[in-house]
């Protein structure tokens, strides 16, 4: 055991050495000291400066707050029409605008406008009366043709137009050395196979998508196709006797290719009607295939083809 002399000789002795050490530690940080007050001042005035220089001048500033937040926003936000259609390209008010710019007009003037070729009007007129007879005869059912439109159109820009699947079948004229194309829509074919196997009326034709056209699809369109091409055989005999013969039928649009993308063509849109069932039918004539009959298709009137009257011409003649 210790005394209780030895006990407040030791406690003196750890006393001594604490105030030692508290006194080495204020030494250097009162040495020291002036230089830490000094940099935490030169660090506060650098964060100062960086700071006014980011707000520039507060009015600055709050943009800058407003354009980091934005993107947060408008990554949730959902694009309207107007927006999408601007991005696509389709601005409206730009193209109402009225003036088009050279390089469109340049690429444009090579389309001429079938209102210049006003036969051509007529020929297809003719065309819609020969078919309605000529479909009612093929198949055996009340059928109604019409002509919806006839528009001047870019080749590429037709077969890039082209609603798939679809059959194209594509013809040559004999007499004018060039090629033609017929294009019958997924709604015509069902339509005309229905009706050609005896489909029941007042059911509309079950259209399957997804699958190639079988050997009878195909068969009974190009039954159709060489009916209207005897059609378009006579409508334009009035004008220039010419010969449509069936080359091929095609349901990729890419091998179906009669002419450069960049030429103009014909089209006229045929709308066919059965009672309650049908589809459409688009015939496109290049204009290098209807080059040799041009002049006679600018003429506006040729009544001496198009309704002779044999009588009346005799009584005119002999007066």
């Amino acid at each position: 055991m210790t005394a209780p002399g030895d006990e407040e000789v030791d406690q003196e002795a750890m006393m001594a050495e604490w105030e030692a050490g508290m006194s080495e530690e204020e030494s250097p940080a009162a040495s020291g000291g002036g230089g830490d007050d000094d940099g935490d001042v030169d660090d506060q005035d650098d964060l100062a400066a960086e700071w006014e220089a980011m707000m520039g001048g507060g009015d600055g500033g709050g943009e800058a707050e407003v354009v980091s937040a934005s993107p947060a926003r408008e990554s949730t936000r959902v694009l309207n029409q107007d927006e999408i259609d601007s991005l696509l390209g389709f601005d409206d008010e730009h193209e109402e605008g009225g003036d088009k710019s050279g390089i469109q007009a340049i690429l444009n003037s090579a389309l001429v406008s079938y209102e210049r070729l006003p036969m051509l009007e007529v020929v297809f007129d003719r065309l819609v009366r020969l078919m309605s007879t000529s479909l009612r005869n093929f198949t055996s059912d009340n059928v109604e043709v019409s002509l919806d439109n006839i528009a001047s159109i870019r080749f590429g820009d037709y077969l890039n137009s082209i609603p798939l699947p679809a059959m194209l079948s594509v013809f040559k004229a004999e007499e004018w050395d060039n090629f033609g194309l017929i294009t019958v829509d997924s709604s015509l074919i069902y339509s005309i196979v229905d009706v050609l196997l005896g489909g029941r009326r007042g059911t509309a034709a079950m259209r399957i998508e997804g699958r190639p056209y079988t050997t009878i699809e195909r068969s009974l369109v190009e039954r159709m196709v060489h009916v209207m091409l005897a059609d378009l055989s006579s409508a334009f005999e009035p004008l220039s006797p010419v010969t449509f013969r069936f080359d091929r039928l095609e349901t990729n649009p890419r091998f179906a290719t009669i002419s450069r993308p960049s030429n103009a063509a014909i089209v006229a849109r045929l709308r066919i009607d059965m009672e309650d069932r049908g589809g459409r039918l688009e015939l496109l004539i290049p204009y290098a295939t209807l080059e040799p009959v041009r002049e006679l298709l600018l003429q506006m009137f040729m009544g001496e083809k198009f309704g002779r009257d044999s009588i009346w011409e005799t009584h005119l003649a002999e007066e």
